[in-house]
C-alpha cells in the first residue's frame, strides 16, 4: 500500500495491494436513511480493493458508497484524478470533498466497461451535488481535498461489483 506516495507529477492517493490496511476506508449505505441497500469493501486475492454488494429501492433506498478521510492535502499542483479500475458495466460516481464536514461533495459520474480501464477526471469537471440535488455553487476548485468515495445509485435495485487498483492524482 502506497498512501499518499509524491512525485513531481503525480500523488498517489491509494494503490491497493495485498497487504492494504482498509481501516481508514467505510461503508455508507442508505440504511443511515432506513433503506436495505448493502456494500461491503475488502481486498481479493490478487490485491485489489474490490466494492461490491446490492442496492435496494425498499423503504425509500437506493443507494451504497464507500468513503476515506484524510488529513487535508494541498492539490493545486494536480488538475486530474486517474482511476484505474475494473467495473462491472453499470455507472458510478466518483466524489470528493474538500473538508470532510462539508455536507455537499464534487461529483463526476462515470461508465464501466467489464475491463480494467483508466478513468481520468479533470477536477473541474467535478460538480457540486447534494443527496442526488445538483448544487448552484462553483465547480470543484481543485485547491485542497480531505475525503473521496465512490457511490452507486442507478434508481434500480441491483447487485453491483467495482475492482479498484489506484487512485491518482496528476
Amino acid at each position: 500500500m502506497l498512501s499518499f506516495l509524491f512525485t513531481n507529477s503525480e500523488m498517489v492517493l491509494y494503490d491497493f495491494d495485498k497487504d492494504s490496511d482498509l481501516s481508514g476506508w467505510y461503508v455508507v449505505d442508505d440504511v443511515v436513511m432506513g433503506g436495505q441497500s448493502n456494500g461491503r469493501f475488502e481486498i481479493n486475492k490478487q490485491g485489489n480493493a474490490v466494492f461490491s454488494g446490492n442496492v435496494s429501492l425498499e423503504n425509500n433506498g437506493g443507494f451504497s458508497s464507500i468513503r476515506y478521510r484524510f488529513k487535508q492535502k494541498n492539490i493545486a499542483a494536480y488538475n486530474k484524478v486517474v482511476l484505474k479500475l475494473k467495473g462491472d458495466g453499470k455507472k458510478y460516481q466518483f466524489r470528493v470533498k474538500s473538508s470532510s464536514s462539508d455536507r455537499h461533495a464534487y461529483i463526476y459520474h462515470f461508465q464501466t466497461t467489464q475491463k480494467w480501464e483508466k478513468i481520468e477526471i479533470p477536477l473541474a469537471q467535478l460538480k457540486p451535488g447534494f443527496r442526488g440535488m445538483d448544487l448552484d455553487i462553483p465547480h470543484y476548485d481543485g485547491k485542497v481535498i480531505e475525503e473521496i468515495a465512490f457511490l452507486i445509485s442507478n434508481k434500480k435495485a441491483e447487485a453491483f461489483q467495482l475492482e479498484i487498483d489506484q487512485i491518482i492524482l496528476k
